[in-house]
């Protein structure tokens, strides 16, 4: 063997050997695996997205200044759209339903004024907040039949997660919840059908747990 390649493999450590090779063959081009179609598909895509921008820069640099400064505009319009729907779900989880004052003449206990505050909010056509009276006479009826404890500090998710229920019944307590953070903390709009259901299935609910 030649001594000069005798030398230099007693000069180098079998450990830094292994590590270059690895190091190597970890690059991309070396990754002989078959990649998956989506990844396929986003790799094709970044790559063509590179290229038409490339082109544009090089043809009309004006209008790759106009898309790269509309695309940052884009992105703070979703930055703050998340920043709004987290102050949204933040602010309906530090106030809930719950700890709402009640109008002056209703106690806390009374599950059949919070239902004719609901009705009478209905009938003026503000249904998102007759939903929240709604949900809160229900919770009172829950109460009663011992199936919750009605707190202020507590979010409606959480009388879901307490509940004394089957699991069928459960499932329905947390359809209604959704639906309450739909239309009451996600803007969504709340029409007379929607509140009609959700007053029907509350009823069911209550109905199906009352003390016999």
């Amino acid at each position: 063997m030649n001594p000069w390649l005798v030398a230099l493999d007693q000069a180098v450590p079998a450990d830094s050997v292994r590590h270059a090779v690895r190091a190597v063959f970890a690059r991309p081009e070396y990754q002989w695996g078959e990649p998956g179609p989506l990844l396929r598909w986003l790799t094709t895509w970044w790559r063509w997205l590179q290229s038409a921008l490339a082109s544009l820069d090089a043809g009309h640099p004006v209008m790759a200044r106009a898309v790269f400064w509309g695309a940052i505009v884009a992105l703070l319009a979703i930055v703050a759209h998340f920043g709004y729907v987290a102050w949204r779900i933040y602010r309906a989880t530090v106030r809930p339903v719950s700890a709402r004052a009640a109008p002056t003449g209703m106690r806390l206990e009374d599950a059949r004024a919070y239902l004719a505050r609901a009705d009478e909010l209905a009938n003026a056509g503000r249904f998102s907040e007759a939903l929240a009276y709604r949900f809160m006479a229900l919770l009172l009826q829950l109460e009663r039949a011992h199936v919750v404890q009605v707190h202020p500090s507590k979010t409606p998710f959480e009388y879901v997660g307490e509940a004394r229920l089957d699991a069928g019944t459960r499932l329905s307590l947390g359809g209604l919840v959704d639906q309450l953070y739909r239309h009451v903390f996600g803007g969504e709009p709340c029409d007379a059908r929607a509140y009609d259901d959700f007053g029907t299935a509350a009823q069911r609910l209550s109905e199906h747990v009352a003390p016999a």
